[in-house]
């Protein structure tokens, strides 16, 4: 028999999920937010602080967002108060998207062996153990299964010129998706790391010398294409659909190609 498949742009409907990341109209985060509204999801969105409500606020806005909320996960506090305002407003979360990352000028800027601890203990702690923690707290809301995302890049496996102490804490996390996805995998929780190609945000422009790179990665990926955040929307936003409940644990590489070539 041919399986029926729910119209594309209800697929998502009843799934509630929280995403944090969005800067601004240029981050991954609402490429994906964008892409999960699109097929009916309802979504709470985070900000950084008060200098960046002002340009998230809108985009809540445009994406219906019932929940929006701070969220510095720097700050004590602060991701706790948005999963207990989930639990006591919906009750359930059915796809979390973890699109943050930060590492201090100095400890970015320099060479890995020379990074001093409070640099690299920082960079950690924003850039992977707030995957792990939100994925703790977000375990118990997903009660009938669900998808966590977080975002990661080539960096991670290759040595890329000025990533640095990034590419150490995204091999990080990415061994922390494998672990995950095999503790919350009975529950039905699948569990990725999205790796998009080179992306103008606001975070990359934190990288030395990131255009040099942009041109390397439209030149030789197989597609001769640089990815958009829509494209790494609407894949992520697949994942989160019921028909890649058994896909989980692994990196989704969106790059045009680019991580296969030498």
């Amino acid at each position: 028999m041919i399986p029926v498949y729910p119209e594309t742009k209800v697929a998502l409907k009843g799934k509630k999920g929280l995403v944090v990341g969005i800067a601004n109209d240029q981050s991954i985060a609402w490429g994906c937010a964008r892409a999960f509204r699109a097929l009916g999801a309802e979504l709470a969105v985070t900000y950084l602080n008060d200098r960046a409500r002002k340009h998230v606020e809108p985009l809540a806005q445009a994406l219906e967002a019932p929940i929006f909320m701070p969220l510095d996960v720097m700050v004590e506090g602060q991701t706790e108060q948005v999963f207990e305002r989930i639990a006591k407003e919906w009750g359930q979360l059915d796809f979390l998207l973890h699109s943050i990352a930060f590492s201090p000028k100095e400890a970015l800027h320099g060479r890995v062996v020379d990074v001093g601890r409070e640099g690299f203990l920082k960079t950690m702690e924003v850039s992977c153990w707030s995957f792990l923690r939100m994925a703790h707290l977000a375990e118990p809301l997903m009660k009938n299964g669900g998808t966590m995302f977080t975002m990661t890049y080539y960096g991670s496996q290759m040595v890329v010129e000025n990533y640095n102490i990034m590419g150490v804490a995204k091999a990080a996390l990415e061994s922390a998706v494998r672990y995950a996805a095999a503790e919350l995998g009975p529950k039905g929780i699948r569990v990725h790391a999205i790796s998009p190609g080179p992306l103008a945000t606001r975070a990359a422009s934190g990288i030395p010398e990131f255009d040099e790179l942009m041109d390397k990665a439209q030149s030789k990926a197989p597609a001769r294409s640089l990815v958009s955040i829509d494209d790494v929307g609407n894949a992520t936003a697949f994942l989160a659909l019921d028909g890649a409940r058994l896909m989980t644990g692994g990196v989704l590489y969106i790059d045009g190609g680019y991580h296969i070539i030498d």
